[in-house]
Protein backbone atom coordinates (compact mmCIF):
# COMPACT_ATOMS: atom_id res chain seq x y z
CA UNK A 1 0.00 0.00 0.00
CA UNK A 2 1.03 3.56 -0.85
CA UNK A 3 -0.74 6.40 0.92
CA UNK A 4 -0.20 9.78 -1.44
CA UNK A 5 -0.63 13.08 1.42
CA UNK A 6 -0.20 16.14 1.77
CA UNK A 7 0.75 17.57 5.35
CA UNK A 8 -2.12 18.93 7.57
CA UNK A 9 -4.93 17.94 4.82
CA UNK A 10 -7.38 14.97 5.31
CA UNK A 11 -5.23 12.81 4.05
CA UNK A 12 -3.36 13.14 7.31
CA UNK A 13 -6.02 11.34 8.66
CA UNK A 14 -5.56 8.19 6.50
CA UNK A 15 -1.90 8.19 7.47
CA UNK A 16 -2.55 8.31 11.76
CA UNK A 17 -4.72 5.15 10.29
CA UNK A 18 -2.64 3.34 8.44
CA UNK A 19 -0.35 3.81 11.93
CA UNK A 20 -2.87 2.13 14.25
CA UNK A 21 -3.05 -0.72 11.69
CA UNK A 22 0.34 -1.54 12.37
CA UNK A 23 0.56 -2.74 8.38
CA UNK A 24 3.75 -1.94 6.38
CA UNK A 25 2.70 0.68 3.83
CA UNK A 26 4.83 3.45 1.80
CA UNK A 27 3.68 6.88 1.81
CA UNK A 28 5.09 9.98 -0.59
CA UNK A 29 4.49 13.31 -0.15
CA UNK A 30 3.02 15.96 -2.65
CA UNK A 31 3.04 19.53 -2.61
CA UNK A 32 0.00 21.38 -3.89
CA UNK A 33 2.13 22.65 -6.87
CA UNK A 34 2.57 18.90 -7.43
CA UNK A 35 -1.10 17.34 -7.58
CA UNK A 36 -1.22 19.75 -10.43
CA UNK A 37 0.88 17.70 -12.55
CA UNK A 38 -0.11 15.55 -15.37
CA UNK A 39 1.93 12.47 -13.12
CA UNK A 40 -0.18 12.91 -10.19
CA UNK A 41 -3.69 13.74 -12.07
CA UNK A 42 -2.76 10.31 -13.97
CA UNK A 43 -3.67 8.53 -9.94
CA UNK A 44 -6.24 10.93 -9.29
CA UNK A 45 -7.81 13.07 -11.36
CA UNK A 46 -9.26 15.42 -9.29
CA UNK A 47 -5.53 16.65 -8.46
CA UNK A 48 -6.69 15.69 -4.65
CA UNK A 49 -5.22 14.02 -1.20
CA UNK A 50 -5.55 11.21 0.05
CA UNK A 51 -4.88 8.47 -2.76
CA UNK A 52 -4.11 5.13 -1.72
CA UNK A 53 -2.45 2.98 -4.46
CA UNK A 54 -2.40 -0.75 -3.82
CA UNK A 55 -0.70 -2.94 -6.88
CA UNK A 56 -2.37 -1.34 -9.97
CA UNK A 57 -5.68 -0.24 -8.55
CA UNK A 58 -5.78 3.42 -6.88
CA UNK A 59 -8.36 4.52 -4.60
CA UNK A 60 -9.95 8.15 -3.70
CA UNK A 61 -11.89 9.94 -1.66
CA UNK A 62 -10.72 10.06 2.07
CA UNK A 63 -14.02 7.91 3.67
CA UNK A 64 -13.73 5.33 0.55
CA UNK A 65 -10.18 4.85 1.81
CA UNK A 66 -10.92 4.98 5.15
CA UNK A 67 -13.66 2.96 5.17
CA UNK A 68 -11.70 0.67 3.07
CA UNK A 69 -8.42 0.42 5.15
CA UNK A 70 -11.07 -1.28 8.19
CA UNK A 71 -12.42 -4.02 6.15
CA UNK A 72 -8.99 -4.75 4.73
CA UNK A 73 -8.02 -5.13 8.37
CA UNK A 74 -10.64 -5.68 10.85
CA UNK A 75 -8.47 -7.00 13.69
CA UNK A 76 -7.42 -2.92 14.04
CA UNK A 77 -10.78 -2.46 15.42
CA UNK A 78 -11.74 0.57 14.26
CA UNK A 79 -14.96 0.69 12.92
CA UNK A 80 -16.98 -0.26 16.08
CA UNK A 81 -17.26 -3.34 17.82
CA UNK A 82 -18.83 -5.62 15.28
CA UNK A 83 -22.12 -5.01 15.62
CA UNK A 84 -24.33 -2.59 13.06
CA UNK A 85 -25.30 -0.47 15.42
CA UNK A 86 -21.32 0.50 16.70
CA UNK A 87 -20.29 0.29 12.49
CA UNK A 88 -22.90 2.91 12.07
CA UNK A 89 -22.10 5.15 14.97
CA UNK A 90 -18.57 5.17 13.40
CA UNK A 91 -20.25 5.77 9.89
CA UNK A 92 -22.47 8.87 11.51
CA UNK A 93 -19.45 10.80 12.72
CA UNK A 94 -17.71 10.07 9.88
CA UNK A 95 -20.13 11.12 7.63
CA UNK A 96 -20.45 14.52 10.10
CA UNK A 97 -16.84 15.09 9.49
CA UNK A 98 -16.70 14.87 5.88
CA UNK A 99 -19.54 16.10 4.80
CA UNK A 100 -20.29 18.76 7.10
CA UNK A 101 -17.66 19.98 8.95
CA UNK A 102 -15.10 19.41 6.17
CA UNK A 103 -16.95 21.35 3.34
CA UNK A 104 -17.38 24.26 6.10
CA UNK A 105 -14.12 25.28 6.26
CA UNK A 106 -14.24 25.73 2.45
CA UNK A 107 -14.94 29.89 2.38
CA UNK A 108 -11.86 29.98 5.19
CA UNK A 109 -9.49 28.06 2.48
CA UNK A 110 -10.20 30.64 -0.28
CA UNK A 111 -13.19 28.89 -1.69
CA UNK A 112 -14.94 32.56 -1.96
CA UNK A 113 -11.79 34.71 -3.17
CA UNK A 114 -13.76 34.84 -6.02
CA UNK A 115 -16.15 37.85 -4.94
CA UNK A 116 -13.35 39.93 -5.13
CA UNK A 117 -14.98 42.34 -2.62
CA UNK A 118 -13.34 42.41 0.91
CA UNK A 119 -16.30 42.86 2.73
CA UNK A 120 -18.40 40.09 1.21
CA UNK A 121 -15.24 37.70 1.70
CA UNK A 122 -14.97 38.60 5.39
CA UNK A 123 -18.82 37.78 5.38
CA UNK A 124 -18.24 34.32 4.30
CA UNK A 125 -15.66 33.60 6.22
CA UNK A 126 -17.13 35.04 9.40
CA UNK A 127 -20.45 32.95 8.39
CA UNK A 128 -17.98 29.73 8.32
CA UNK A 129 -16.66 30.16 11.38
CA UNK A 130 -19.99 30.51 12.87
CA UNK A 131 -21.26 27.66 11.28
CA UNK A 132 -18.12 24.96 12.37
CA UNK A 133 -18.32 26.63 15.85
CA UNK A 134 -22.24 24.98 15.97
CA UNK A 135 -20.87 21.46 14.61
CA UNK A 136 -18.11 21.36 17.02
CA UNK A 137 -20.45 22.02 19.78
CA UNK A 138 -22.19 18.75 18.84
CA UNK A 139 -19.02 16.98 18.69
CA UNK A 140 -18.55 18.27 22.04
CA UNK A 141 -21.43 17.46 23.14
CA UNK A 142 -20.82 13.79 21.94
CA UNK A 143 -17.25 13.52 23.51
CA UNK A 144 -19.03 13.88 27.15
CA UNK A 145 -18.20 11.12 29.64
CA UNK A 146 -16.76 9.56 25.81
CA UNK A 147 -12.79 9.42 25.24
CA UNK A 148 -13.51 8.68 21.27
CA UNK A 149 -16.11 10.47 19.09
CA UNK A 150 -18.09 7.10 18.27
CA UNK A 151 -16.96 5.91 21.97
CA UNK A 152 -14.41 3.77 20.80
CA UNK A 153 -11.39 4.56 18.96
CA UNK A 154 -12.11 4.53 15.00
CA UNK A 155 -11.31 6.03 12.06
CA UNK A 156 -13.88 8.59 12.17
CA UNK A 157 -11.30 10.52 15.44
CA UNK A 158 -8.17 10.87 12.99
CA UNK A 159 -10.15 12.79 10.51
CA UNK A 160 -11.64 14.98 13.79
CA UNK A 161 -8.77 15.55 15.36
CA UNK A 162 -7.47 17.38 11.97
CA UNK A 163 -10.30 19.42 11.11
CA UNK A 164 -9.58 20.41 14.71
CA UNK A 165 -5.97 21.68 13.76
CA UNK A 166 -7.43 23.49 10.66
CA UNK A 167 -9.95 24.94 13.20
CA UNK A 168 -6.97 26.69 15.41
CA UNK A 169 -5.28 27.62 12.07
CA UNK A 170 -8.16 29.89 11.16
CA UNK A 171 -9.64 31.33 14.10
CA UNK A 172 -12.77 29.09 15.01
CA UNK A 173 -14.00 29.74 18.31
CA UNK A 174 -13.12 26.67 20.46
CA UNK A 175 -13.51 28.32 23.39
CA UNK A 176 -15.01 26.14 26.51
CA UNK A 177 -15.40 22.94 24.08
CA UNK A 178 -13.63 21.11 27.34
CA UNK A 179 -14.41 17.65 26.31
CA UNK A 180 -13.38 18.46 22.09
CA UNK A 181 -10.05 19.73 23.94
CA UNK A 182 -9.22 16.97 25.88
CA UNK A 183 -10.10 14.90 22.86
CA UNK A 184 -7.25 16.88 21.32
CA UNK A 185 -4.89 16.26 23.65
CA UNK A 186 -5.46 12.98 23.63
CA UNK A 187 -5.29 12.45 20.21
CA UNK A 188 -2.10 14.50 19.72
CA UNK A 189 -0.26 12.57 22.57
CA UNK A 190 -1.08 8.87 20.68
CA UNK A 191 2.22 7.51 19.36
CA UNK A 192 0.55 6.47 16.06
CA UNK A 193 -0.57 10.27 15.60
CA UNK A 194 3.34 11.79 16.29
CA UNK A 195 4.73 9.25 13.73
CA UNK A 196 2.09 10.29 11.05
CA UNK A 197 2.56 13.63 11.53
CA UNK A 198 6.41 13.58 12.69
CA UNK A 199 6.63 11.80 8.92
CA UNK A 200 4.59 14.40 7.40
CA UNK A 201 7.18 17.50 8.80
CA UNK A 202 4.18 18.60 10.91
CA UNK A 203 6.30 17.94 14.27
Amino acid sequence: MKLFTSPGACSTADHIVLQWIGAPYEFQVVTREQRATPEYRAINPSGAVPALQVGDWVLTQNSAILHYLTDRFPDAGLCGDGTPESRAEVNRWLACVNADVHPAFKPLFGATAYLEDPAMIARSHDNARKQLRGLFERADAQLQGRDWIAGRRSIADPYWFITLQWAKKTGVDLSELDNLARFDARMAADPGVQAAMKAEGLL
